[in-house]
């Protein structure tokens, strides 16, 4: 593959999960956060499972779909990244949940040295303070004027860099990246029924009013969208790879201003502008200097 496509490739997943948070957005209209993650869960199960069983089938050993207590740990951080982005997209926008959830990237190297005692790249902590100055200009110079779909947000972004940590731990433990996927959202789809079923109205009207989002989110933005994200970076440099991926955080606010009509102000969109430079810093300049030092060895 010519590394025009693979990089077209992984542009196009970029695309398709900023178009995710519309998907997202619009859906609460119809029916509740916890029943969209369920069903949405649900479907990207279905999308996984036959490539999981044809994973297992080429393993040398073990069961033909592998399980393990960290895979359901990766599954439950998963479901609250999840949860909290779906629940903060009930007050906050499409941009501010996009530029928001990207804080994850910042959040890795965090908790890895809180964690795990790994000291991050030294370039985390000036990345980590912009994406600090990007997060109080987003909220018009004042974390006091965050919404609470702001902070939910904030809190999903943590969750999803557990969940990034614990993915990289298992992968690479257990060879088995599309067991880990299909087990993660069969966790998602268990909890987000169970807790839909308690705290949700459940009507099959509302269900058909969301569909298309659902099947969006389900099918397009966690299946082909993971499969094209592999696909390109089998064939694109990391750093490069990285950039963009990382657009996903535009392109919600592209189509959340094209389709939903949202607008934010000049410092919101400075802000913006600092949290995806911190995103692009802590992604790219680490991966480089590895890159130029593996090199020159």
């Amino acid at each position: 593959m010519s590394r025009l496509l693979a990089n077209s490739i992984l542009l196009t997943a970029g695309a398709i999960w900023g178009m995710g948070f519309v998907a997202q957005s619009t859906a609460m209209d119809a029916i509740g956060p916890l029943l969209f993650v369920a069903l949405r869960s649900a479907i990207a199960m279905l999308v996984t499972l036959p490539f999981a069983i044809a994973e297992g089938r080429r393993a040398a050993d073990g069961p033909v779909i592998a399980f393990s207590p960290g895979f359901v740990l990766a599954g439950l951080a998963l479901f609250g990244g999840i949860v909290f982005q779906q629940i903060g997209l009930v007050t906050t926008t499409v941009t501010n949940s996009g530029f928001l959830t990207g804080l994850y990237v910042v959040f890795v190297p965090i908790l890895m040295t809180v964690i795990l005692r790994r000291p991050p790249h030294p370039v985390v902590w000036p990345g980590a303070i912009l994406a600090f100055a990007g997060l109080v200009l987003l909220s018009d110079g004042a974390l006091t004027s965050l919404r609470p779909g702001d902070l939910f947000t904030i809190l999903a972004a943590v969750f999803w860099a557990m969940q990034v940590i614990l993915v990289g731990q298992q992968a690479s433990m257990t060879g088995r990246p599309v067991a880990l996927a299909f087990v993660q959202f069969s966790v998602c789809t268990l909890l987000g029924l169970a807790a839909a079923l308690v705290f949700e109205p459940i009507e099959w009207t509302a269900i058909q009013a969301a569909l298309p989002e659902i099947l969006y989110a389900g099918a397009i933005a966690s299946g082909l969208a993971f499969t094209l994200q592999a696909i390109g970076q089998r064939y694109a440099a990391p750093a490069t790879a990285a950039i963009l991926l990382s657009t996903e955080v535009l392109f919600a606010a592209l189509f959340g201003a094209v389709l939903l009509g949202e607008t934010i102000g000049s410092l919101g969109y400075l802000g913006g502008l600092c949290i995806f430079v911190a995103i692009l810093l802590i992604e790219v300049l680490p991966a480089r200097q590895a890159r130029n030092a593996a090199a020159s060895s």
